[in-house]
């Protein structure tokens, strides 16, 4: 399948709209009632908002799903400037008596719209959940239907499906190049009024305004993966307002940025020899070997065959099905499934080794990118380089060295995680990295074995959340668990107890998969 059809098919969807005008375009703005306790009165005119509700453009959407679109400063230290417009929904589920409040929600990426996520919702939360709140559902500054950024990036360049590239010493010059003009073309377009306020800790004062509009003193939420580091700004920036925060599948919140990306290739690696332990267990299926190390060195001597010559696959997978496989391909494509899908990463193994020699390459689509595309990818490079502009070096020399030692140390996919990124070249961030720490209650939910935030970023998030406790799923396979399908019982038993009476657990708790 062409790379261009395989970036459409995964790429999150969502609205388009065009960057924000005034507010008197968006919701009304009115004083004739208080605006919203707890904030500086110079965000009077944003908490007083009152939107206008409407049935949501969204095919074969219920009528009672409604949208609405508001306006928030691009920069709240200085809000009488430009301002951005946001679509937010609701989904009113809750019972008359039984109401507790609004239960918002982010799926994450970042990248991912989250408009449409009470819809989905309806369909997966249990009706003791649903009696309590109603949902409401946005799409974050930047994203889909509120006021996208877009870069104008090439098929290749919004490649969704993998935006880090294997260190090469000698396509390194190329790699740089690519990064540089990735941010050239994001910063050109949107210019550093917009870009570098396009960050976690505004989209966090974006959800306090979705607060006060919605006239609610306390605001219960559920984010899952970057949706995760999303709730926990939330909670650092507006304790007094956090109510019940359940945090599903957690980065390590004081390590956003570079620290999240080299994170996934140090969890690869214990996720792989769980993986050959298992393969081994089943050597009369996979005669892949009957010991870990066996399987292990299966696994290596089919990578340098295919980075001596690209393999054809012709598999069942439909995303890579006709392509020329290099090593370095096989070993981005794999790394999720050791740790979600075992036997699936093994059985695509038994294929590779099969498969035949070539001399054809797969070439990277090099037309525009679709407006989804381009906006997804742009918003995901926006956040993860201006979130913690510390964290990634300038230096392109600083990238050839790290990436050579981190593919040593964690030689599944260390040289991807160190490899160069526009974050090199991305403009500074308006502010410093959210450090969070504080004591607000929440509940911090992780699967043992998750290839996208291994399993100690969600430990540092439960010590970094003084409040929180952790329910961990040992055994546990897969990114994000609650409200999905084959989520155990015990985690949907002990998420949905906490938001109907909002009682934490008294201890951790360890569920079973």
């Amino acid at each position: 399948m062409p790379r261009a059809t395989r970036v459409a098919a995964m790429a999150a969807a969502g609205l388009l709209a065009a960057l924000a005008l005034p507010a008197a375009q968006g919701a009304t703005v009115s004083t004739a009632r208080p605006p919203a306790a707890d904030h500086p009165s110079r965000l009077d005119r944003y908490y007083s908002q009152r939107p206008a509700w409407h049935r949501c453009d969204i095919p074969d959407a219920p009528a009672a799903f409604q949208c609405a679109t508001i306006t928030v400063p691009v920069n709240y230290a200085h809000p009488d400037g430009r301002t951005l417009r946001l679509q937010i929904s609701r989904l009113r589920t809750s019972t008359p008596g039984r109401r507790h409040g609004v239960l918002l929600s982010n799926p994450g990426g970042p990248g991912n719209p989250g408009l449409g996520n009470p819809l989905s919702l309806q369909d997966t939360l249990t009706k003791s959940v649903l009696r309590r709140y109603d949902l409401i559902g946005f799409d974050p500054r930047g994203l889909a239907a509120s006021s996208p950024v877009h870069c104008g990036l090439t098929e290749d360049e919004a490649d969704s499906t993998e935006p880090y590239r294997p260190y090469r010493a000698a396509t390194f010059t190329k790699d740089t190049a690519r990064a540089r003009d990735i941010a050239a073309k994001c910063t050109a377009r949107n210019g550093s009024r917009l870009l570098p306020y396009i960050n976690t800790r505004n989209t966090a004062r974006d959800m306090d305004v979705i607060r006060g509009i919605l006239s609610e003193q306390k605001l219960s939420y559920v984010g899952w993966s970057y949706g995760t580091y999303l709730g926990a700004v939330y909670t650092q920036l507006f304790p007094r307002h956090s109510d019940r925060i359940v945090l599903d599948s957690a980065v390590d919140p004081n390590r956003f940025g570079r620290g999240t990306v080299l994170a996934m290739a140090a969890g690869a690696e214990p996720a792989f020899k769980d993986w050959s332990r298992l393969i081994a267990r089943r050597d009369r299926t996979y005669h892949l070997g009957d010991t870990p190390a066996e399987v292990r060195a299966a696994f290596w001597q089919l990578i340098t065959r295919a980075d001596r010559t690209p393999l054809l696959y012709q598999g069942d997978d439909p995303f890579h099905q006709g392509d020329a496989l290099t090593g370095a391909d096989i070993r981005s494509w794999l790394r999720g499934s050791f740790a979600a899908e075992p036997y699936q990463a093994a059985r695509e193994i038994v294929t590779l080794r099969e498969s035949r020699s070539t001399t054809r390459t797969t070439r990277p689509d090099t037309g525009p990118a679709g407006p989804a595309d381009d906006n997804s990818v742009g918003l995901n490079w926006a956040i993860t380089c201006a979130d913690n502009s510390a964290s990634w070096p300038r230096d392109p020399a600083r990238y050839q060295r790290d990436a050579r030692r981190e593919s040593v140390r964690h030689p599944l996919y260390g040289d991807f995680a160190a490899n160069i990124t526009p974050c090199a070249f991305w403009p500074r961030g308006a502010e410093p990295a959210t450090r969070i720490g504080n004591t607000v209650g929440a509940l911090v939910v992780h699967n043992q074995w998750d290839p996208q935030t291994p399993l100690p970023g969600g430990r540092a998030m439960h010590r970094a959340m003084h409040g929180s406790r952790l329910v961990y799923v040992r055994g546990g396979r897969g990114h994000a668990i609650y409200a999905l399908p084959g989520a155990p019982a015990c985690v949907t038993r002990t998420v949905d107890a906490y938001l109907t009476d909002g009682r934490l657990p008294t201890t951790d708790i360890t569920c079973g998969s």
